[in-house]
């Protein structure tokens, strides 16, 4: 059972409760309606099918159409919520006691829901080869913070619905810097401490990302696709020469190791799930930038963003399928041995964020409500970030109520829906602030007979760019049987 007494629990309870007040205070609209909402996903048995099941709750005390009716008109203050998420206990995902920040879309689908605003195309992955499809949706950003261990816990921070006039990179870079300026508000980040690490996939621009966000303690590593080319530095102009001296030096093709040089840097070691891994390392490569996409508004010369290539060969994988290399690009250079360790191990961690995705989409019912107003799809989402925050801060505290079949495991390597099954135990412990709902009658409703004289309006799925609007002029084009040309950016 749970010692209050103890003083790490003592902490951890105030912390939690702390969060919990808080969190009741954010929100300046059907506050009460809310927060039991809150606790009705915490407590519930089983992943959550229905908002209206959510009232069969016994922490829930209101009637089964509140949880809607809270959801469409109730109103969360959003940055105070994010201060307070930034303002708790975070984890520390690389060895050297640093603060890893993973970025990432996914998609709230709602392919039929003709009568939502602000639904644009989401790249859905299929299950065979080439199957992928755009599927009308909500995308959303999230930033979480990476913690080390055999385990999937994240710390989520931060939540953006993209727009259809949004770009997908300037959110990112400005929701990156708002996230970092609250870390160093809250006294996580401070001059002296090793710099923030944030990860990301291959479909953000590393060296961009680290153009924008050169101003903060942070460094970007993200992965590369297997087809691009970088460029070495330019050697010096000799005296003498004719014509302007060059910008870039000689080529390094991922896919051609014959432009490979000897890498500055080389590990190996033998991990737990792939195996023996090989790891080298380049310094200085940079990409050939051009004035186009996300650099067609630059001002003046282009920039040349050195960074470190990390390539990273493990023997298998754990699904069994075939290991391919993965190109990692670091914003700095120079790095040593141990950086280098720090940082492969480090884009590993990203994965969990996609754990939390699973958790979100699958226990908690993120996708579960037919929510008409992305308003009201955006307080949801406020209130299940919240709710899995309030599980990561009661891993220690709550009870290991686990199936026959499951194997004992310590309280830190506890998943998020094993730490869910003993919260209704440790919520009266908890501080409660909202009130008891008073007494009240259903309202007359539409009459007997009579139509709905008002229908909702319907609205278009708006396309990310003008380039869906010209191939679709062209007519749908054929899959070359030619490779596909190298990257030279």
């Amino acid at each position: 059972m749970i010692s209050v007494h103890h003083a790490r629990d003592a902490a951890a309870f105030g912390e939690l409760s702390a969060l919990r007040q808080e969190f009741y205070r954010c929100v300046t609209r059907r506050a009460d309606a809310l927060f039991e909402l809150t606790d009705a996903v915490l407590c519930a048995d089983g992943p959550v099918r229905s908002v209206a099941e959510l009232s069969l709750a016994g922490e829930h005390r209101r009637g089964h159409g509140s949880g809607y009716a809270a959801l469409a008109r109730g109103r969360v203050d959003v940055d105070r919520l994010r201060t307070a998420l930034a303002g708790v206990s975070l984890p520390r995902g690389a060895a050297d006691g640093r603060l890893v920040l993973a970025v990432d879309v996914t998609c709230w689908l709602r392919p039929e829901a003709h009568t939502c605003a602000q639904r644009i195309l989401c790249h859905t992955y299929g299950r065979g080869k080439d199957q992928h499809m755009m599927v009308p949706g909500w995308p959303y950003s999230i930033v979480v913070a990476l913690e080390a261990g055999r385990h999937s816990w994240t710390a989520p921070l931060d939540a953006i619905r993209l727009a259809p006039d949004d770009i997908a990179a300037d959110v990112t870079a400005r929701q990156v810097r708002q996230v970092v300026d609250r870390l160093v508000a809250a006294g996580h980040w401070s001059p002296g401490d090793p710099e923030i690490l944030l990860v990301a996939d291959a479909g953000y621009d590393g060296p961009r990302l680290a153009h924008v966000l050169a101003d903060l303690p942070i460094a970007v590593l993200v992965r590369m696709r297997s087809d691009r080319v970088l460029r070495r530095p330019a050697p010096p102009h000799l005296p003498g020469t004719m014509g302007r001296p060059c910008r870039h030096g000689g080529e390094f093709a991922f896919g051609d190791p014959a432009t490979w040089d000897t890498p500055g840097i080389t590990l190996e070691t033998t991990t737990r799930l792939y195996g023996p891994a090989l790891i080298r390392a380049w310094d200085r490569l940079h990409p050939r930038l051009t004035h186009r996409i996300a650099w067609a508004a630059h001002d003046g010369k282009l920039p040349i963003l050195d960074g470190t290539v990390i390539r990273l060969e493990v023997e298998r994988l754990p699904s069994g399928a075939i290991p391919k290399p993965v190109w990692l690009w670091h914003s700095r250079t120079g790095l040593d041995q141990d950086q280098v360790d720090v940082a492969w191990q480090a884009f590993l961690r990203r994965f969990d964020i996609e754990h939390t995705f699973r958790m979100l989409k699958q226990t908690l019912g993120w996708t579960t409500p037919k929510l008409r107003s992305p308003d009201a799809a955006d307080r949801w989402t406020w209130l299940l970030i919240t709710a899995y925050t309030q599980l990561r801060l009661a891993r220690e505290l709550a009870i290991d109520l686990r199936r026959p079949w499951e194997k004992p495991r310590p309280a830190q390597r506890l998943s998020p829906s094993r730490i869910r099954r003993g919260f209704r135990n440790l919520r009266p412990q908890l501080a409660c602030p909202a009130s008891v709902p008073k007494p009240s009658r259903p309202g007359p409703g539409r009459p007997a007979g009579q139509s709905n004289h008002q229908p909702a309006p319907r609205h278009d799925v708006h396309t990310v760019t003008s380039t869906n609007k010209q191939s679709a002029k062209r007519g749908r084009k054929t899959k070359s049987s030619n490779p596909r040309p190298r990257r030279t950016g």
